[in-house]
Parts: C-alpha cells; sequence; structure tokens
C-alpha cells in the first residue's frame, strides 16, 4: 500500500500547476515510506470519518487557497488531469470545487452500482452524482422493456452516461466548512458525500479525465 502511495504521490508531483505534494494518513508506517522516498507526509488524527475529513486537517494548517485531493488508490491519475483541475478552479471564481469524470464505454458500468455516475449541465457543473443510471433513458426503456435491453440494442446510449472518478480540488474555504456541514439526507441515501456539497449550493466544475484512470480497489486492480 504504502508504494502505491508513493506512485500516487510522484504521478502529483509532475503536474506543474501544484506547488506542493502531502501524503495525509494516520498511520506511522505509510509516513515512514513516504518519507524515506523523498516525499512529504503528515500525520493526521485517527478519529476522521472520511478522507476529506483527513484533507481538511492538513489544509487547516497551510497556506494554499487551493487544495486538491488525490486518493491513494489512484497510480494512474494523469498529471495532466490534476493540472487541468486546478486551472478550471483559477478560470472560474464563482466555484468552490471540481471533479473529474471519464466517458462510459460498457453497459454493465452504466448498472454497477459501485461506479458512480455523474450528471453535468451544459455549462459543464455537475447536476447530480448517482450510484444509479443517470440519467435515464425514459424513450429507449419503454421501448425496450428494460435499462439492460435498452443499453444492448441502442449503444449509442452509452454516449449520455459519465463515470465519476476520485479527484477532487476544493477552495480552501469551501473545504473546511464542508466537513462542518451536517450530512444531508441524499448523502446518506446514495453513500455519496459529495451530495452534501450540492445540498449546500456549492458549485461543482467538472473537467473530463486526460486519461482513463484505475482506482485500486481489489486484488484484481492491483494486478
Amino acid at each position: 500500500r504504502s508504494a502505491m502511495i508513493c506512485c500516487v504521490a510522484a504521478q502529483a508531483k509532475a503536474a506543474k500547476n501544484v506547488a506542493r505534494v502531502i501524503v495525509a494518513t494516520d498511520d506511522q508506517r505509510i509516513v515512514s515510506v513516504v518519507e524515506a522516498e523523498g516525499f512529504e507526509a503528515k500525520l493526521t488524527s485517527r478519529d476522521h470519518a472520511s478522507g476529506t475529513d483527513r484533507l481538511a486537517e492538513v489544509a487547516a494548517t497551510i497556506d494554499a487557497e487551493i487544495i486538491i485531493n488525490v486518493q491513494g488508490d489512484e497510480p494512474l491519475i494523469a498529471p495532466e488531469t490534476i493540472d487541468s483541475a486546478v486551472q478550471a478552479l483559477n478560470d472560474h471564481p464563482t466555484a468552490g470545487m471540481v471533479t473529474s469524470w471519464e466517458p462510459i464505454d460498457k453497459a454493465a458500468d452504466v448498472l454497477n452500482p459501485d461506479l458512480v455516475k455523474i450528471v453535468i449541465n451544459e455549462a459543464g457543473r455537475a447536476i447530480y452524482f448517482s450510484r444509479a443510471p443517470v440519467p435515464w433513458p425514459r424513450d429507449a426503456v419503454r421501448e425496450h422493456g428494460t435499462i439492460e435491453d435498452a443499453l444492448r440494442n441502442q449503444p449509442t446510449l452509452l454516449a449520455s452516461f459519465r463515470k465519476h472518478t476520485g479527484l477532487y480540488g476544493y477552495r480552501r474555504d469551501v473545504l473546511l466548512n464542508f466537513t462542518k456541514w451536517p450530512q444531508s439526507h441524499l448523502e446518506r441515501q446514495e453513500s455519496l458525500e459529495q451530495l452534501r456539497a450540492l445540498a449546500h449550493g456549492v458549485e461543482i466544475l467538472t473537467i473530463e479525465a486526460s486519461t482513463s484512470s484505475v482506482g485500486v480497489d481489489t486484488v484484481e486492480d492491483l494486478e
């Protein structure tokens, strides 16, 4: 695990728009390995409910207007995607957050509740995140009977779905406030904490990931 986190840190450090890379962890073993590889690490509390809370603990101690959260299970994250996230927030001062997405090219991914779908408006802002197939192709499902049959018989439907990926960027004040807000009803229902930000009116920019990335959640992913 520590070696993979070092790979993530190296990818983040390769980004041109990043001034400082910090690994935030509650495990001293990870701190030791990361520092031995020449990266900066911060030991945080073990009591955090989420990675966002851990991020906020470190963000509160540093002077940075924009903080990018790259999860430790994303060793293939492209530095160009990180750069795009920083640039998006620099270019849009009213936005409080930015996140990334990728196209979906398999019908099974649309139906997989572990793969989060994102709905984006014409201005590139996130409208909603869900584990369900959204936006729902009503007419196609009426015609073919089920979502599975609609996707099988109308392959072009896949283009209407986007996969949410694990990169987040925050303005410092939004991040620190986010961890103080109570969970929203939708966040609890979908088990997606980004819905808390939407419930509190945070404008979330979206960018398309520069390259496809694979989150390492299982042994098969690691291989």
